[in-house]
């Protein structure tokens, strides 16, 4: 694998990444770095023992010659143990050594290797070059008699290029190995990511469902039971239809708070065989809401409910139920208008209008999420809501939400 092709497989910010032999001794040993240490010092130094005793077979050698031969050569193995600190000052110091004293080459070998393995292109091709360049000296200073020039000096050159070429290899599998493990770590930590999204977003869903299906309740017994506390003497029928109220909206109130939840722990998207409000429903919401005493006013203009998308249909429903559930809140007793216009391929329009208040009453507690949550779903259906007080001190809800040509 050519370094150009390793870039391109590797991300942009990991075209060369650092390898644990690369930190230049900045960290201890290990027990395999200790081996394969050990490993390459008696490697160099057979090879060292090798031509040394080559040399000694020679006659002509003078003992001084092989005696510093030998010094020479044991020096050149043990400073591959320095290797790792100093790999390129190791490399080029044995690679000028061998190009004089034969008894040095296996540690020069050795230290080219390690340059390979732990040094990107520029300095390993630096040394390379230098050890080619030097490998026609020694068979010109120390001459073989049993190998011609010509072949001292072919072995010369392709013996740096063989381990060369060997440590490279091993270091781009090296590299290769630290990106797969680097791609599962970042897929491990994206996959967990991606869980922990979907746990909020899911509890987002539950927190917005549950307002806008319990708020309406809710705001029903809050209604009706501030009437029974500041009317105590009020008639016995009311009082026992203000209670049967009660009692209903708090039975609804649970159901809906069980379909919720069952519906949200179900497996995918689905909303399994619980029936969901549409725009064919709105005039249940409504009857409801007037049962309960409310003053509402529905103009539904869409001659084919039925045939509005589910959920736009819904959406329709959830704006239409939190703006009666803020006017029962902040104006009771006002007369409130739900007017919902529109026609395939123009889209749906639905407006919740009410007065400002005409008679006191105490404020019933909100958190004030209810308007955003409309909003966010407007959005999310590819629509826009719009929201604030009238000029008469009444409030209106608008939004606009597409209904296309086709299905």
């Amino acid at each position: 694998m050519t370094r150009t092709e390793y870039r391109w497989l590797l991300p942009s910010a990991m075209a060369d990444p650092e390898l644990p032999g690369d930190r230049c001794g900045r960290s201890r040993r290990t027990v395999r770095d200790w081996a394969v240490d050990l490993t390459a010092f008696l490697c160099a130094a057979l090879i060292g023992m090798l031509t040394a005793a080559a040399i000694e077979a020679d006659p002509t050698t003078p003992d001084s010659v092989l005696f510093a031969d030998v010094v020479i050569g044991a020096l050149a193995c043990c400073a591959l143990w320095v290797r790792r600190r100093w790999p390129v000052g190791v490399a080029v110091a044995l690679v000028l050594t061998s190009a004089v004293e034969p008894v040095s080459a296996g540690a020069m070998l050795v230290a080219l290797f390690g340059v390979a393995v732990h040094r990107p292109f520029r300095p390993v091709a630096a040394v390379g070059a230098l050890a080619l360049a030097l490998a026609p000296v020694q068979p010109y200073l120390r001459p073989d008699p049993e190998t011609s020039f010509t072949g001292a000096t072919v072995v010369g050159v392709l013996l740096p290029l063989l381990v060369i070429s060997w440590g490279m290899v091993v270091r781009s599998r090296r590299q290769l190995v630290l990106t797969l493990r680097e791609r599962a770590r970042r897929a491990e930590t994206e996959a967990e990511l991606r869980a922990e999204q979907a746990q909020r977003l899911a509890r987002e869903a539950i927190a917005r469902e549950m307002h806008d299906v319990l708020a309406h309740r809710l705001t029903l017994l809050s209604v009706h039971a501030g009437a029974l506390e500041f009317r105590p003497d009020a008639p016995t029928t009311e009082v026992a239809r203000a209670a049967g109220v009660i009692r209903d909206s708090a039975h609804e109130a649970l159901q809906d708070l069980r379909e919720i939840i069952g519906v949200l722990r179900s497996p995918g998207e689905s909303d399994g065989d619980r029936p969901q409000p549409t725009l064919a429903t709105l005039e249940s919401l409504i009857s409801e809401s007037r049962s309960a005493g409310m003053k509402v006013i529905l103009d539904n203009r869409v001659t084919d409910p039925a045939a509005v998308l589910a959920a736009t249909g819904r959406t329709v429903y959830r704006i239409a139920q939190e703006g009666l559930t803020n006017a029962r809140k902040h104006a009771p007793g006002a007369e409130v208008t739900v007017t919902v216009t529109g026609a395939r391929g123009e889209g749906l329009t639905v407006e919740v209008c009410n007065p400002a208040p005409t008679e006191p009453f105490e404020q019933v507690p909100g958190s004030g999420q209810g308007l955003i949550g409309l909003t966010e779903r407007a959005a999310l259906a590819g629509g826009s809501l719009d929201h604030g007080p009238r000029p008469d001190g009444g409030f209106r809800i608008r939004a606009s939400l597409p209904w296309p040509d086709r299905p």
